[in-house]
């Protein structure tokens, strides 16, 4: 089973979540932690263990072959994200902007766009008894996080146990990052607090989810604070809340400290429990 730990916004806890649920189940069963979060991957500095591999992740983008091109244009015409531009007697390429599509390479008349590798970024693989964990860290100057998880989701499914439940860490908001973490889970727990701010970007999740048909489920984080919007907000749209997780200062400290909070705060393991509870009824 896929779990995606999603929220509309940054700063509303996908890594405390991530990082605590995927090491307190791994106390009873096989568990893979993804940081698909690659532009601010964190879920690493929750987790030990030994280094099993590392290796540089790249992309494909295009070279100009001045001396093959005839300036015919069509280059331009096919780019959909605006990465080839046509400038008087050269053409223009803008990698950061690339989404390695091929096609102003493979549809150029005289092939004088061949595509090259370009470091993008590094990923790596560590294990700490039955957790395992994978990170995708985007280069600083890149801007093309996609690719990425892409590759740390492939790596996943080639490289650790089919049969191990996989949680991902997703990337905040509800643009293409977001999307390419989310679309493959079975189930997505979409993580708020209970303000007004919260519940504007939680609602643009929902929406988001909700165009993907992806089964969800919220999660109700520092709950205490703010208002009942958000509360009322998941009861009126039908949609179930699988866990809440009170509001503690206690929290906040262990978290900024890089620990592990279940192990010290009762509260917050009785939560998990609740929402393991949850994936478990949805998995059955």
């Amino acid at each position: 089973m896929k779990i995606a730990v999603a929220s509309g916004k940054g700063g509303t806890g996908k890594t405390t979540l991530s990082a605590n649920l995927a090491a307190y189940i791994a106390e009873q069963r096989a568990v893979v932690l993804l940081d698909l979060d690659v532009e601010e991957p964190n879920s690493g500095l929750f987790i030990e263990g030994r280094t099993l591999y590392r290796e540089p992740v790249f992309r494909f983008v295009p070279t100009w072959k001045a001396e093959l091109c005839t300036l015919c244009g069509r280059c331009q015409e096919v780019c959909n994200f605006n990465a080839v531009l046509r400038m008087g007697e050269k053409i223009m390429l803008f990698p950061q902007l690339c989404h390695s599509c091929f096609a102003c390479s493979e549809l150029c008349p005289v092939s004088a766009l061949p595509m090259v590798e370009r470091e993008a970024g590094l990923l790596s693989h560590r294990r700490q008894e039955d957790l395992e964990f994978i990170e995708c860290r985007l280069n600083v100057g890149e801007e093309q996080a996609v690719p990425l998880i892409k590759e740390s989701l492939r790596f996943a499914e080639q490289r650790v146990d089919k049969e191990a439940l996989r949680i991902f860490d997703s990337p905040p908001g509800t643009a293409c990052p977001m999307v390419a973490a989310v679309k493959e889970a079975d189930l997505v727990l979409l993580i708020s607090e209970p303000t007004p701010f919260g519940l504007h970007d939680f609602r643009l999740a929902v929406e988001t989810l909700r165009q993907l048909k992806l089964p969800f489920a919220a999660v109700i984080n520092r709950e205490g604070i703010g208002d009942g919007a958000l509360a009322a907000y998941c009861e009126a749209e039908a949609i179930p809340v699988a866990g809440r997780i009170p509001n503690s200062r206690e929290v906040a400290e262990l978290y900024s400290a890089g620990k592990l909070v279940y192990k010290s705060v009762p509260a917050f393991k009785a939560a998990l429990e609740d929402i393991i509870r949850y994936i478990e009824g949805a998995r059955s």
